[in-house]
């Protein structure tokens, strides 16, 4: 039985498709309320993981998560087509939820209210068509048809994929924020290492295993960074 302060416990992961090892390994726990980020170079595993942990792919070991849990899942920015015809209102009531909780997921997410001198902001969100977003409004709104199921556990899959710099600090302030207000627990890729020594309790590093996992200002240190990236780090925050 887990500690009820432990939501997730991943003991001896291993996954593998046919003979090539994708994970080997892993453990690691994730307890109420903190933010673990999820770091490693392309190939990794990092998304494999992510599958592990929703049940998409068979693995070896364990994970546990607490009975009960409601867990929500972003996934990377999805294409969508210009001339879709879904709006951002049919698309969340995929989720079969009234409308006044729609508007309250997207107020969370930090669309504004109906007010003229604001430009009828989530009116117009509302009724567009999910294609014609910006990349920035794509993922809020999907952040919002994930806070409709009212997760206790949100994974995110690179947050702020295919988002301009300038929303990406707006996505992650508001990922922090939610957070907050609706005790969630926070589960995130990121290539970010800035964002995830401002944001994350704690930091696996992977590269298809456990390079490091610990509190980002004590893990994330020269020696596993060039182990886990290998050459100049330095380079490494930010990629664009």
């Amino acid at each position: 039985m887990l500690d009820k302060k432990v939501l997730l416990s991943v003991s001896n992961l291993k996954v593998r498709f046919d003979q090539h090892v994708i994970l080997d390994n892993i453990s690691f726990d994730v307890k109420d309320d903190e933010t673990l980020a999820v770091i490693g170079p392309n190939g990794a595993g990092k998304s494999v993981l992510f599958k592990a942990l929703l049940g998409l792919v068979p693995f070896e070991g364990e994970i546990k998560w607490q009975q009960g849990l409601k867990i929500g899942y972003v996934p990377q920015k999805l294409f969508i087509p210009k001339d879709l015809p879904l709006t951002t209102l049919e698309f969340l009531k995929l989720k079969e939820r009234s409308e006044k909780e729609i508007y309250r997921a997207l107020s969370q997410v930090g669309f504004r209210e109906n007010k003229p001198h604001k430009g009828h902001l989530k009116e117009h969100v509302l009724k567009s068509k999910l294609g014609v977003l910006s990349g920035g409004e794509v993922q809020r709104v999907l952040i919002a048809f994930a806070l409709l199921g009212h997760p206790d556990v949100l994974l995110f899959d690179e947050p702020t994929s295919g988002v301009d710099i300038s929303a990406e600090e707006t996505i992650y302030s508001l990922l922090h924020e939610l957070q907050e207000k609706e005790n969630l627990t926070i589960i995130l890729i990121s290539h970010e290492l800035q964002i995830v020594f401002k944001y994350a309790t704690n930091v696996i590093c992977l590269n298809k295993e456990k390079v490091c996992f610990g509190p980002p200002k004590q893990v994330l240190d020269k020696e596993s960074l060039e182990k886990l990236y290998g050459g100049d780090v330095s380079l490494y925050p930010h990629q664009h």
